[in-house]
């Protein structure tokens, strides 16, 4: 404690330490926290940034960059894969083998997004963890994450052939394209425990600050997967099974490097002696409940995100097929510009985590404008960059002139989308960081009420026009909403009041 009254640094990736020349009595008192301040390379503020606020301002400008653009580049290669299965088996299969994988992976992305709670939740957790010092709670929630993973990815697992009907009477597709994606996901399935355990991993290296072993991993994993797939499908002609198995094969064997990756950070920076896996934490019942809690407030809100966009899409499809296609040409750029905002978001989480860990107020509004503000720009500039290239980019999403000219009539309206969204970002990505996670399910289910009723009046009178204003007005509501509840989060720094709690 008095480590922390005295106003340390969070030093990524588990622990804290002084600065400056501290008496010998309070050095032993912070031993293992000296310790690691001796090793750490990575200053939450730097030295630097002590001495002046326009110096503050600018080291924490510069720690946001350092964390976001490994993250940008990780998101990057994310839709790489789906363009490589669909080159190799556009070249090698037939339009039902692509139908099968397009049906197949929409399943797997709901299933895994629904448990986005693994990254989020363990991000917030270790990274208030690694502010506090507390390299015994970060073990521990990542323990916790662990199983968690486990259990989930194992019922998956046992629930296939339930999960796979239930989405075959959800899906439209024709009975041979039906099959087909039925034994795509009867094989990639055996893939989730892996895929779900990676989330953790993930969870806790973002939590801890190492964004560039997040990076490794990312391409690590997409660049095996796609070559598992040029070699099974391509080479040995294993079309959609293939795919499916090299998924599978990829993520295992990510798991494998990740795992030990993040055993050899933790393992590296343990000063207790205590063993690696502090099984009385784990256990306890307290913290076990709020992160299961934690984890289940996150559920609900992405469940609603989810239901958001379906709604998006639907009212679209009742407006025409050109619609749909247009509209779904416009959310594919307002996606790869979610991607470049989502490092700043990321890079709030960990910043945000590491004040609450060290309740350090100055810092924590140090982080938010600096993220904010980078957000804010980077938002202006690729809204302002769909609107001079939208038109060219726009032209390799689709042929048909009626769907380009929908799309370049809405275009400015994307645009606006994406100018807006940063603030809706950069609050889940401060509340993800304070575990405000009650806050963020509340906001998550007004938001969309606000969009359905928005959405019902306006398309009714401007039609598409009307969807795509309720859409904005959709991502406003989800800022406004937490945004609201700011302050007192923001006051609860330092009290030992969880944000979480109302």
């Amino acid at each position: 404690m008095e480590c922390r009254r005295r106003g340390t640094t969070a030093a990524p990736p588990v622990s804290q330490g002084g600065r400056g020349v501290w008496p010998l009595t309070r050095l032993k008192a912070c031993a293992a926290a000296s310790r690691l301040q001796s090793r750490r390379t990575e200053a939450f503020v730097p030295a630097s940034a002590v001495r002046s606020s326009p110096s503050r301002t600018t080291g924490a400008r510069r720690e946001v960059l350092r964390l976001a653009w490994p993250i940008v580049l990780a998101n990057s290669a994310v839709p790489l894969l789906g363009i490589a299965d669909a080159v190799v088996v556009g070249n090698t299969g037939t339009s039902t083998d692509l139908g099968a994988i397009a049906l197949g992976s929409l399943v797997f992305g709901f299933l895994y997004w629904s448990f986005g709670f693994l990254r989020m939740g363990t991000t917030g957790f270790t990274a208030q963890a690694s502010g506090a010092g507390d390299d015994v709670e970060i073990r521990a929630t990542l323990g916790r994450a662990l199983l968690l993973a486990a259990g989930i990815g194992c019922a998956l697992v046992l629930l296939q052939v339930p999960i796979v009907r239930t989405a075959t009477v959800l899906l439209s597709g024709t009975a041979a394209t039906e099959e087909l994606m039925q034994s795509y996901f009867a094989i990639r399935i055996w893939g989730a425990p892996a895929s779900l355990g990676i989330f953790a991993l993930i969870g806790t290296l973002v939590g801890l600050g190492r964004t560039r072993q997040l990076l490794h991993i990312q391409f690590f994993l997409n660049g095996l997967n796609i070559a598992l797939d040029i070699l099974l499908a391509g080479v040995l002609g294993l079309g959609v099974q293939g795919i499916a198995l090299g998924t599978a094969i990829a993520e295992w064997t990510t798991l494998g490097l990740a795992l030990l990756s993040v055993f050899t950070i933790l393992g590296r920076e343990v000063t207790s002696e205590r063993p690696f896996w502090p099984w009385d934490r784990m256990r306890d019942p307290r913290k076990a409940a709020h992160a299961l809690g934690a984890n289940a407030d996150i559920m609900v809100r992405t469940l609603f995100l989810l239901g958001g966009f379906a709604w998006f899409t639907n009212v679209g499809a009742v407006l025409g097929d050109d619609v749909l296609a247009a509209n779904h040409v416009l959310l594919q750029l307002v996606t790869l510009s979610a991607y470049m905002l989502d490092g700043y978001a990321h890079a709030t989480e960990i910043l945000v985590g590491r004040a609450f860990g060290t309740g350090r107020l100055p810092a924590f509004d140090r982080a938010v404008r600096a993220a904010t503000e980078l957000a804010a720009l980077s938002a202006g500039i690729l809204a302002v960059s769909l609107l001079l290239l939208g038109p060219l980019m726009m032209a390799g999403f689709a042929d048909l002139s009626p769907v380009r000219e929908i799309a370049g009539q809405f275009l400015p309206l994307a645009a606006a989308y994406v100018a807006v969204s940063f603030a809706a970002f950069q609050l889940d990505g401060v509340f993800i960081g304070a575990v405000g996670t009650k806050d963020m399910r509340n906001a998550s289910a007004l938001a969309f009420l606000v969009f359905l009723g928005a959405s019902l009046v306006l398309t009714a009178a401007l039609a598409n026009l009307g969807l795509w204003v309720a859409f904005i007005v959709y991502v406003v509501a989800r800022a406004a909403a937490l945004a609201v509840r700011y302050p007192r989060l923001r006051s609860s720094i330092g009290g030992g009041v969880p944000a979480s709690l109302p």
